[in-house]
């Protein structure tokens, strides 16, 4: 068997079907666009969303809700998922991407005190919680607000 010789499978490719190349074609003509209307123009479809003059879906909907564009968001990390760092090690944010406990710290990070601390570590984060401040200290660490 050559390179040259290879061939689909039959069956598996399927000539696409060419609108407006006579009548012969069976879609000649109009091109299965019938005739006059806005449908039959070029560059026809309208709006997104436009139902031909019914109120559109999106304005027969209730508004629900609200959101506020001053807020921030907060990626929330316990105490006891520290312990994966050697004592000593001073943990920032780029430390937590590379060990993978976050992903993208988004409008900062927070420590909250989940679970027991056994490393001695400096923790370098945007907000604490009063409880895991206590505990990150308790070990023999730091708790610095960057």
């Amino acid at each position: 068997m050559n390179l040259c010789e290879l061939r689909p499978a039959e069956g598996s490719r399927e000539q696409k079907w060419r609108k407006g190349r006579g009548h012969a074609s069976g879609n000649g003509k109009t091109g299965g666009r019938g005739h006059k209307g806005q449908g039959q123009r070029s560059g026809s479809g309208g709006k997104a969303g436009f139902e031909g003059g019914q109120m559109p879906l999106y304005r027969r909907l209730p508004k629900r809700g609200f959101t506020c564009r001053n807020s921030k968001e907060i990626v929330a990390i316990n105490v006891n998922m520290l312990n994966v760092f050697e004592n000593d090690t001073i943990v920032d944010i780029d430390a937590l991407k590379a060990v993978g406990l976050i992903s993208n710290p988004r409008d900062g990070v927070k420590i909250l005190g989940e679970g027991d601390l056994e490393r001695k570590l400096t923790v370098q984060v945007n907000y604490y919680s009063k409880s895991a401040q206590e505990k990150i200290e308790a070990a023999g660490g730091k708790a610095e607000v960057i």
